[in-house]
């Protein structure tokens, strides 16, 4: 009897919340995935050996990516000597994320596959879970190593101007605009405090 009025209190509650359509389901749509942890467009991305958001912390940080400084090549005023060594850690970090990218995915997949098959047990789950974890640990590095080789290549206020041309400074004394004398421009700012 217990367990119809429990049954009986579930079924009532389910038919109060109301259909698919008249609620927010927030993973609604993602079944349809190739594979359930990364849309098309992740996978594209990945794949093409692009940031994917994983050197944030480097970026938002003060190291520029070397992507981003090669677009600003004239902006910044680099030497032919700092654009070929930022292309060369350019191409070599594009060949690795490629690399690391479809390990990644295929971990992703492994780990994917493992729950469509069903009957998996703790120990492959662990096992999946940690190649999965040490593929996307292997990609981020890729990302953040090259932020750190272009410390290396770029001078002080190269990487200033990087920062200020991308939005991330707008601290008078950190960008002295053209034109101005930088120690008047500092004093007047306050920048000597």
């Amino acid at each position: 009897m217990r367990r119809y009025i429990i049954f009986a209190l579930a079924m009532g509650a389910v038919s109060h919340q109301g259909t698919a359509d008249e609620r927010h389901i927030p993973y609604a749509g993602l079944e349809n995935r190739e594979l359930a942890t990364l849309s098309e467009s992740d996978i594209a991305e990945l794949e093409a050996g692009r940031g994917w958001g994983f050197a944030l912390a480097a970026e938002l940080n003060g190291h520029p990516g070397p992507a981003h400084v090669l677009e600003l090549t004239e902006d910044l005023d680099l030497s032919a000597n700092q654009i070929a060594r930022m292309e060369l850690i350019f191409k070599e970090m594009q060949e690795e994320a490629v690399a690391r990218g479809a390990e990644f995915i295929a971990s992703e997949r492994a780990l994917n596959a493992a729950f469509v098959l069903g009957g998996l047990s703790a120990r492959e789950l662990v096992t999946l879970v940690n190649a999965a974890g040490n593929a996307r640990a292997n990609l981020r590095f890729v990302h953040l190593s090259s932020h750190l080789q272009t410390l290396d290549v770029l001078t002080m206020e190269q990487i200033d101007r990087y920062n200020f041309l991308r939005g991330y400074s707008d601290d008078p004394c950190v960008n002295v605009p053209e034109g101005h004398d930088e120690a008047m421009w500092r004093r007047h700012n306050g920048c000597d405090h």
